[in-house]
């Protein structure tokens, strides 16, 4: 079944606000991430609730966006206990129902031919963004929850073999290094 984002999911802007060294809330803005929207920064709270509607929390299974730049990427919030909230740089993207996983609908996101897509219908030239409607009218394909897990575990194992051919890579040039080096010594 085809589908608009929009008919899936509410989507709402991140907050502008300015971290401090400690806060109540962690405050997660495109930094905290690598271009494949995986976390690698070691988040802290950094942001003072204080005048922070509670609407603008993340739940569990947001799907967060990073719609502005060149580094236009989607991620799932796990809530790790830590009230947070998103910078600006994100659309939180929040599913309502039960007919599409958040990590399907990350997935989509990611894909290539849909940032393909995405960044064409960009606007902007110094700091190209992508707009809100673009995201709500975007056209996604939406199998049954079964198909998108089986998805989901297909694209876990292979980026799981990536990773253990570059590790395969990275022994064999040691090894063969080692033997120039050794060969050298005798």
């Amino acid at each position: 079944m085809k589908t608009l984002v929009g008919n899936i999911a509410s989507i709402r802007t991140g907050i502008f606000a300015r971290p401090s060294s400690e806060g109540e809330l962690v405050y997660l803005q495109s930094k905290h991430f690598d271009e494949f929207g995986q976390l690698h920064s070691t988040l802290h709270p950094d942001l003072a609730a204080e005048g922070i509607s509670e609407k603008h929390l993340l739940t569990d299974g947001d799907v967060l966006f990073a719609a502005k730049g060149t580094k236009n990427f989607a991620t799932v919030f796990e809530n790790h206990n830590e009230p947070s909230v998103a910078s600006t740089s994100f659309f939180v993207i929040s599913l309502v129902g039960k007919k599409v996983l958040p990590q399907y609908l990350a997935w989509v996101l990611n894909d290539h031919s849909t940032q393909t897509l995405l960044k064409s219908l960009a606007i902007g030239t110094s700091i190209p963004s992508i707009s809100k409607q673009v995201l709500e009218n975007l056209e996604i394909t939406v199998p049954n929850i079964d198909i998108q897990r089986a998805i989901l575990e297909i694209t876990k194992l292979r980026n799981k073999e990536k990773s253990l051919k570059n590790e395969i890579e990275v022994l064999r040039e040691k090894q063969i290094q080692q033997q120039i080096i050794n060969a050298i010594k005798y």
